[in-house]
């Protein structure tokens, strides 16, 4: 008898232990706690250029931990990368939309601290912009021909257009959006292809995936579906176009949603998981982001949402070592990818998990 109490006594004290773990994770304060463990590592830990398009996904995260946190280590980080190594310009090239991702953070630190000099380069640079056609070995392409390129702009444009009180950067923002829409979204598949490249007519075996689907980047529909949320979180509940919006982004969720994997992440294959046995950090942070900021903001349905939030936000955690290095990330690509584990690390990764952070800790 005694040995039965103490079996049921171990696998209560189990469940227990389990359900404490996972309750920690959704805690404010241990939220705010990893979000600057893992905002610390990465600044101190730096790669590539600080204004590259890898960066502008970092400190949209980082922006989003400081009004998360309040942490003056994560502000003075931000403010150094504008003053010191930037001087607020975006990145090379005016014409890509990689290249002004940056400006995101300028914008939003330019309306704390109201200095023109924050964001006068990347009001330059998007007049450039909309007088030029995209320069392409002298042929004329639309100008935002690949998925990701729905994080890297439109939130710029409507931050812009919401700071300066001028609906001319929606109204680009809208010509511009739709046409990549055009281009890449499948609406049978409610995915969107990763570039032009992927929608050329043909059988080139490299399209397909080994289970004879289609290839649906994870990163680049988590791209896609975080700078949605980005883009309505700027525009007015009034604006002509937000339906637009706001139907894609409910019509992308549901999809994504039926394709999340047991352990809470996404594959980098979307419709191939099997041959990816891997999650993948980036573009689950994004998709758990997306969602969070979905139901935070009523466009999805919490009872719906909320226990895939949970469980993607329980395995984003467990991607996180001691030090603060958020793991398991997709190396720098233009699709689906195998080489990655849990010593694999992206300033991208760090900012999807730490946007997803700042969404979940509102959760209700």
């Amino acid at each position: 008898m005694k040995k039965i109490l103490f079996f049921i006594a171990g696998i209560l004290l189990f469940l227990s232990c389990s359900m404490h773990k996972a309750d920690s994770v959704f805690a404010p304060g241990t939220i705010r706690q990893t979000m600057n463990k893992v905002a610390e590592w990465q600044i101190k830990n730096p790669r590539h250029a600080p204004n590259d398009w890898t960066n502008g996904a970092f400190y949209a995260g980082l922006f989003a931990a400081w009004e998360t946190t309040k942490s003056q280590t994560i502000y003075d980080a931000m403010m150094a990368m504008g003053n010191d190594s930037t001087q607020w310009r975006p990145y090379k090239r005016w014409y890509h939309a990689d290249d002004i991702a940056i400006c995101q953070t300028y914008i939003d630190l330019y309306r704390i601290e109201k200095h023109q000099e924050m964001i006068q380069p990347t009001i330059d640079t998007l007049a450039i912009l909309f007088e030029n056609p995209y320069p392409y070995k002298g042929i004329q392409v639309i100008k935002w021909w690949w998925c990701d390129a729905l994080f890297m702009a439109p939130p710029v444009l409507a931050k812009l257009g919401t700071t300066l009180n001028d609906p001319t950067y929606y109204q680009y923002n809208d010509q511009y959006f739709k046409e990549c829409y055009d281009l890449l979204y499948n609406k049978d598949e409610k995915l969107f292809a990763r570039d032009l490249n992927y929608v050329i007519k043909g059988d080139t075996t490299d399209r397909w995936e080994a289970n004879g689907q289609r290839i649906f980047w994870s990163r680049g529909n988590g791209w896609v579906m975080g700078g949605l949320a980005r883009l309505l979180e700027e525009l007015p509940e009034d604006y002509p176009e937000r339906p637009f919006y706001e139907q894609l982004f409910k019509e992308m969720a549901g999809r994504v949603l039926s394709l999340q994997q047991e352990d809470g992440l996404w594959r980098a294959s979307l419709l191939d998981p099997d041959s990816y046995p891997g999650g993948e950090v980036s573009g689950s942070g994004f998709f758990c982001y997306a969602f969070a900021w979905g139901v935070n903001n009523g466009l999805l349905d919490s009872k719906t949402y909320k226990p895939a939030i949970e469980k993607c936000w329980e395995a984003l955690n467990n991607c996180v070592n001691e030090e603060g290095r958020v793991g398991w990330v997709q190396p720098i690509g233009a699709d689906p990818r195998k080489n990655f584990d849990e010593n694999s690390w992206e300033v991208y990764g760090t900012g999807a998990f730490l946007l997803a952070g700042s969404e979940v800790i509102k959760l209700r």
